[in-house]
């Protein structure tokens, strides 16, 4: 039997924990797993791309276990009642292969997309940052509110989006919230100005100029987050040249993140280099820092570690995805009909 965790049993573990606690604790396995990034083999994730959107598998181990997850980013969904992003994963143990835990990723990715946001600006924004722009209303865009403002201390949200009703919709979700302020921007240069940290998270398969040169400001710190396959992107190319860049697996941002503009050659730094603090997130309280974020497998290991570890023991429950033989050498048993069947058929023929 394998351990499944469904949307309804990930319901019922947020109402007995709390969201802040579950995003806290997400965090701290993510962090974890950066801290012995040389442990893992790594890889950048593969891509079936269409004129509609994308499907990826993103596989990772650290040699005992290994996960994977199945996304989608489909930016026309919505207008089908479909959501723009789902997804799927699993953790198996390396020395049998066999498959522990079946999980919903979908909720479980914007959390922990949210919480590597976080992690990044403890280390890239200024001290103290307290207002965040948050441009794109999305989806993803209450997690990533929540968990700046319980994370990180996010006080003041200005927000943003071409569909007024995405940003009704997050206004009135973050109503829950009374600790944090929300303000209604006018346009995106209109949010921005004067933020201390900067989240970009829309949704369309374009390269937008989302942010330009001239919304720079000394010490801002940007969390481009919607910028996560080749052909999309949110900033414009001078923004990344007049700022520290840090990603979370340069072979994959290359490819795929705001870095998709930049040469082969431009310096970057990776995520788990801040977290060991080999390497700094900024100098300066003038320096503009950028967090270019893609999503990378580690991330869903780490939360599937998680899931596995906190949510399983109580909340989970078992499926029979895999057969169970007395003789593991006679799978065809499998095809033949449970022995009750059996003792049931041969009464009958007599």
């Amino acid at each position: 039997m394998v351990n499944y965790i469904g949307t309804r049993e990930l319901q019922a573990f947020f109402a007995h924990k709390g969201l802040l606690a579950v995003l806290q604790g997400l965090m701290t396995y993510i962090e974890a797993d950066f801290q012995r990034w040389s442990q893992f083999d790594k890889t950048a994730r593969l891509a079936s791309h269409s004129a509609q959107g994308v499907i990826e598998l993103m596989p990772i181990t650290d040699g005992k276990q290994y996960s994977f997850k199945y996304v989608n980013g489909h930016p026309q969904n919505t207008a089908q009642g479909l959501l723009t992003v789902t997804a799927f994963g699993v953790l198996a143990d390396v020395a049998s292969g066999y498959p522990r835990l079946l999980s919903e990723l979908t909720l479980t990715t914007a959390l922990r997309t949210a919480v590597t946001s976080v992690l990044a600006a403890r280390h890239m924004a200024r001290a103290n940052s307290r207002s965040m722009a948050l441009i794109g209303n999305g989806a993803q865009s209450e997690f990533q509110a929540i968990a700046f403002h319980g994370l990180l201390g996010i006080e003041e949200l200005r927000v943003f989006d071409i569909d007024e009703a995405a940003t009704d919709k997050l206004c009135h979700n973050l109503a829950a919230y009374p600790g944090l302020r929300i303000v209604r921007a006018a346009s995106v240069a209109a949010a921005v100005q004067g933020a201390d940290v900067v989240t970009t998270v829309t949704a369309d398969k374009c390269c937008a100029v989302i942010i330009t040169p001239a919304m720079l400001a000394p010490g801002t710190h940007f969390n481009a987050v919607g910028g996560d396959c080749p052909g999309k992107t949110e900033l414009h190319r001078a923004v990344l040249e007049d700022a520290r860049v840090v990603v979370e697996f340069a072979p994959q941002s290359r490819v795929e993140g705001e870095l998709q503009q930049m040469p082969d050659d431009f310096v970057v730094t990776e995520l788990w280099q801040l977290l060991n603090g080999s390497a700094p997130g900024r100098v300066s309280d003038t320096e503009v820092t950028v967090f270019d974020s893609v999503g990378f497998a580690l991330e869903d290991f780490a939360a599937l570690r998680y899931l596995d570890e906190q949510v399983c023991p109580g909340f989970a429950r078992q499926i029979d995805l895999l057969p169970q033989l007395l003789d593991p050498k006679n799978l065809y048993a499998a095809v033949l009909p449970p022995p009750t069947m059996l003792s049931a058929a041969a009464l009958h023929s007599t």
